[in-house]
């Protein structure tokens, strides 16, 4: 028996709750019913990274769909939230609504700004009051634990530098790039994994370092550097299969000449 419910011709954010609510009630979708804020823990992730590839595509129409798809999810767990006794759709818009305002005293109060910078100096300066944390270590630890590593890490060194701990300029971070470099390349040639992943690590957080002084983001700069790879392979892959050349029996050198060729035919594309 079909639910009793208003179709539209249009719909909004009222009727997505509705719908979600429908669907998780007794004679909805026996999935929908089933789901728990674990289980679908990794759909959230999911549609967030497919979010950020609308977006990195500059895809207006598939940017639409996929932010209808998060918001899906947003309300999901809203809706076990509610059901739970926990909140509401609408507490979650309260939260929200109370901080920009409060984040934003430039726009609905008194205080006056003259940069952008000014204007994240408050947010920062707030977001620590209104979360009780008096010292840049507990910002640090108040990072989420589920960040990609590379994000964690530059996130980590910003709360640093907030903090006046830092290089004075970019020729710090490299100087400290070669030192761990030597030091990988020290423990490598003894042999000893614990050390060769401990001083892996540290030469990776002085790359995050150099992104962070180059103004760049460093998991964004590595996603572009692995498309960037792949394209080349593939172009690659497709060159030695022109020429009859096997890569698993080819040398170094020539495979080289491939990957040289292939990256002047992107290049000329």
């Amino acid at each position: 028996m079909a639910v009793n419910f208003d179709f539209k011709d249009r719909y909004n954010f009222h009727d997505l709750v509705e719908i979600v609510r429908v669907l998780r009630e007794p004679g909805g979708c026996p999935w929908d019913a089933e789901q728990t804020h674990q289980s679908i823990r990794e759909n959230f992730l999911e549609e967030t990274y497919e979010v950020i590839e609308a977006i990195d595509t500059l895809n207006p129409s598939l940017m639409q769909e996929e932010l209808g798809d998060v918001l899906l999810q947003v309300v999901m767990h809203a809706d076990m939230a509610r059901e739970d006794g926990w909140f509401t759709v609408d507490d979650v818009a309260n939260d929200i609504c109370q901080k920009l305002i409060i984040r934003h005293p430039h726009v609905f109060g008194d205080v006056t700004v003259s940069s952008t910078g000014e204007v994240l100096k408050n947010w920062d300066d707030i977001k620590r009051q209104t979360k009780k944390q008096t010292t840049q270590s507990e910002a640090m630890a108040a990072i989420p634990a589920t960040y990609p590593a590379l994000m964690k890490a530059q996130k980590v060194q910003s709360k640093a530098r907030k903090a006046g701990f830092d290089w004075d300029d970019a020729e710090g971070a490299f100087a400290k790039i070669t030192e761990e470099t030597a030091e990988l390349k020290e423990a490598l040639a003894k042999g000893d994994h614990e050390a060769v992943e401990d001083e892996l690590g540290d030469l990776l957080f002085s790359a995050v370092n150099v992104a962070r002084f180059c103004d760049c983001e460093a998991e964004t700069a590595l996603e572009k550097a692995t498309q960037k790879f792949m394209a080349r392979y593939t172009v690659t892959e497709r060159l030695a299969r022109e020429k009859g050349i096997d890569m698993k029996e080819s040398s170094i050198e020539v495979l080289d000449l491939l990957w040289e060729e292939a990256k002047k035919e992107l290049k000329n594309k």
